[in-house]
């Protein structure tokens, strides 16, 4: 019962204890992340390559879009089913026509149908090179469809060639090390970290490759 007008403002409560003061410090849950806990190196080393990405997709597209953060998410995506299939007993699903095809595909569709729908005459355009003869217009148009349409089987092959190769290489030397002399497995071993090292190499670079044509075949429609 209020017995004067500023008791509104009294902590107390009619429980033992009391919960008012809690709204003093419930905010701090409510805080974003980087306010209370500093950041580390793995978060740092994540904000530095996705804002070098967004710079370099931006460049290619030559003006700022949401087409940049799709790639940069689709290149983060990559890189991690490529780095995860270092690992043993981890299925490398980036080694299968069904994974590539199922990323590359869907992206292509969705660019042509854009251009032919949307900017129908540049879509034209792109068919016929600037300075083709016109004798060699009609033979122009065909190779410059032909190439369209193999970009996403391209994309795939590329990326699933390059992951299954350095598997099946690295499997066939450790299978060749079972009966092998000490002297031959220290050498295989030795050789086998720097195909470590190389397939780490090859799963990053495989990943910007892939992002990177994506994002030069969505400029031109753009």
């Amino acid at each position: 019962m209020m017995t004067n007008l500023f008791s509104t403002f009294d902590p107390s409560t009619s429980m033992s204890y009391s919960m008012n003061w809690i709204s003093t410090v419930i905010i701090v849950m409510i805080y974003p992340y980087c306010f209370w806990v500093m950041n580390s190196r793995y978060s740092k080393m994540f904000q530095m390559i996705t804002s070098t990405l967004h710079l370099e997709f931006k460049t290619l597209l030559n003006k700022s879009n949401g087409l940049t953060l799709m790639m940069t998410s689709l290149f983060m995506f990559i890189i991690i089913n490529n780095m995860m299939g270092l690992l043993p007993y981890i299925f490398t699903s980036s080694s299968h026509l069904t994974f590539s095809l199922a990323l590359s595909l869907p992206l292509w569709i969705s660019m042509m149908l854009f251009g032919w729908i949307k900017k129908t005459q540049s879509m034209f355009a792109h068919l016929i090179p600037e300075g083709t003869p016109g004798i060699l217009m009609p033979f122009m148009v065909c190779i410059e469809t032909i190439s369209n349409i193999i970009r996403p089987g391209s994309l795939a092959v590329r990326l699933t060639a390059n992951m299954i190769a350095g598997h099946l290489l690295m499997s066939l030397l450790g299978n060749s090390t079972t009966n092998a002399e000490t002297f031959i497995i220290i050498m295989m071993m030795s050789v086998q970290i720097t195909l470590m090292l190389f397939e780490m190499a090859v799963a990053i670079i495989q990943a910007y490759v892939f992002s990177v044509l994506t994002t030069l075949y969505s400029s031109e429609v753009n």
